[in-house]
C-alpha cells in the first residue's frame, strides 16, 4: 500500500464520517479499500462502548468470505455472569490490563489460543490476527465510551506484511474518529429520546431548542399515577422504593410506546404522555388499546410481585383531548420541551377524580366524542363534576362495568 493509497482512503473515511455512514458500512468500506490497495484482510471487527441504558456498547464486523453484512451487536453490561467471563478471556481485557494499545499474535504458530473468539479464529484457519485499542481522551469521551476496539485477521500463511501493519497504524485513528462521530449522534439522540421521549427527543436533535418555541396541536393526553402510592412508600424500606416505581412505571410506559405515545413527564408516580395521530379517533384508538394492554400487563405484574411477599397496587388514568402548546418552556439554560395549556390542567384533574368514584380511568366527554364509534358505545357517563380550578363542571365517563375483560 503506497503513500497515495492511504491519503485517499483516509480522505474516505473523512468523508463518510461527516457524512454519517453507519459503522457496518463504514467498516466494509474501509476493507474493501485496504483490499484493493493490496491488504490481505480476510476479517474486520470494530467495538465501541456507548452511553444507553439498556447497552454497553456495539460490535459490527466485516467477513470477507460472506456477502451477507452481520448485524450489529448490541452487547449488555460485561460486569456479571457469563458476559464478564467472556470480557477476561478477551484480548483487548488482557490488553487494557497491560497497558498494550497494540497486540499481534500469529495465530498459525500458536499450539493453542487463550483468548476468547481467537480461539475460534484460529480454528477457522485465520493465521495472524492485529488487535488495536485507540483511546479517547477524559475530555473526549462520553459515558463508558472511552476508546475503540478492533482486530483484523489474514488468512494468508505468512501472515500480515511489516507493510501492511504500518499502514494500519496510520489509518485507523481516522477509522476510530469517523465511528466515535457516527457514535456521539446516537448517543445524542438515544439521551433526548430517553430523557425527553420519542417525538419531544427527535424535535429537539432536529434542531427545537429556542425557549418560546411552540406550535399550536390538538392532541390525546394522558395523565396517570398509582393507587396508595403514598401510604406504600411510607410503608416501604427505602430501597425497595425505586424498584417499586421501575415495575409500575416501566409497565405504564411500555403500553404507551406500544401504541405510539410519547411519555413527556414522570412526576413522581404520574405519567403524562400525548398520542398524536393524522386523525383523532386514531389517537383515541390508540390511547384506548394502550389503557388495555397496560390492566393486561398490570395483572400479570400484581400476580408476580404477590408471590414475591411485595406490594402491589393499580393504575389510575385520565384521558382527554384538546388544544395545547407543545414547545419549549423555560429559561435560557434550562428548558423544558412539553406541552401546557387548560388541557393539560383538566386531565390532571381528570386523573385525580378516580379516587372519588373508584374508578379506574376517568375520560372527558370530548375524548369519547372524538372516539371511534366502536368505543364509543363502550363508554358509560359518570354524571357531570366540578373540577378544581375548571370553570365549569364536566360531564365524565368510565368503561361499562359489565364490558367483558381479557
Amino acid at each position: 500500500m503506497n503513500d497515495q493509497q492511504i491519503r485517499d482512503i483516509i480522505l474516505w473515511l473523512s468523508e463518510e464520517g461527516l457524512k454519517g455512514l453507519q459503522e457496518p458500512e463504514m467498516l466494509a468500506g474501509f476493507c474493501e479499500r485496504c483490499i484493493a490497495a493490496g491488504m490481505d484482510i480476510a476479517r474486520g471487527q470494530g467495538l465501541i462502548d456507548t452511553l444507553h441504558p439498556e447497552f454497553e456498547g456495539r460490535a459490527f464486523q466485516w467477513n470477507r468470505e460472506s456477502d451477507v453484512a452481520p448485524e450489529v451487536v448490541q452487547y449488555s453490561s460485561t460486569t456479571g455472569g457469563e458476559a464478564q467471563a467472556n470480557w477476561h478471556r478477551s484480548i483487548f481485557y488482557h490488553m487494557l490490563t497491560a497497558c498494550e494499545p497494540e497486540r499481534r499474535v500469529r495465530l498459525a504458530d500458536e499450539p493453542s489460543v487463550q483468548y476468547h473468539v481467537l480461539d475460534r479464529l484460529k480454528a477457522e484457519g485465520h493465521t495472524d490476527c492485529i488487535n488495536m485499542i485507540h483511546h479517547f481522551t477524559d475530555d473526549g469521551r462520553v459515558g463508558e465510551m472511552d476508546c475503540f476496539y478492533s482486530y483484523w485477521t489474514t488468512r494468508r500463511q505468512s501472515g500480515f506484511a511489516e507493510e501492511d501493519i504500518a499502514a494500519l497504524r496510520i489509518l485507523l485513528p481516522t477509522l476510530a474518529l469517523a465511528v466515535k462521530t457516527t457514535s456521539c449522534v446516537r448517543i445524542i439522540s438515544t439521551l433526548a429520546d430517553v430523557y425527553l421521549g420519542a417525538d419531544a427527543g427527535r424535535r429537539v436533535v432536529e434542531g427545537s431548542i429556542v425557549r418560546g418555541e411552540a406550535e399550536r396541536i390538538e392532541t390525546v393526553m394522558w395523565f396517570s399515577d398509582l393507587r396508595n402510592y403514598t401510604r406504600i412508600s411510607d410503608a416501604a424500606a427505602p430501597e425497595d422504593i425505586i424498584p417499586f416505581l421501575n415495575d409500575y412505571s416501566g409497565m405504564v410506559i411500555s403500553a404507551i410506546h406500544d401504541h405510539g405515545g410519547s411519555v413527556l413527564k414522570l412526576i413522581g408516580d404520574g405519567v403524562l404522555a400525548i398520542f398524536n395521530a393524522d386523525e383523532p379517533t386514531t389517537a383515541c384508538a390508540n390511547a384506548t388499546a394502550a389503557e388495555r394492554q397496560l390492566r393486561r400487563m398490570l395483572v400479570a405484574l400484581n400476580a408476580r410481585r404477590q408471590e414475591e411477599g411485595k406490594p402491589t397496587t393499580d393504575v389510575y388514568l385520565g384521558l382527554h383531548i384538546g388544544e395545547v402548546f407543545y414547545g419549549n418552556i423555560g429559561s435560557q439554560n434550562r428548558l423544558d420541551f412539553t406541552v401546557v395549556g387548560p388541557a393539560v390542567n383538566e386531565v390532571s384533574r381528570i386523573a385525580s377524580m378516580c379516587r372519588s368514584v373508584e374508578r379506574q380511568v376517568i375520560m372527558s366527554a370530548d375524548f369519547v366524542e372524538a372516539c371511534p364509534p366502536e368505543l364509543q358505545a363502550d363508554a358509560v357517563s359518570l354524571g357531570r363534576f366540578a373540577l378544581r380550578g375548571i370553570a365549569r363542571a364536566k360531564e365524565l365517563f368510565t368503561w361499562d362495568p359489565e364490558l367483558p375483560t381479557d
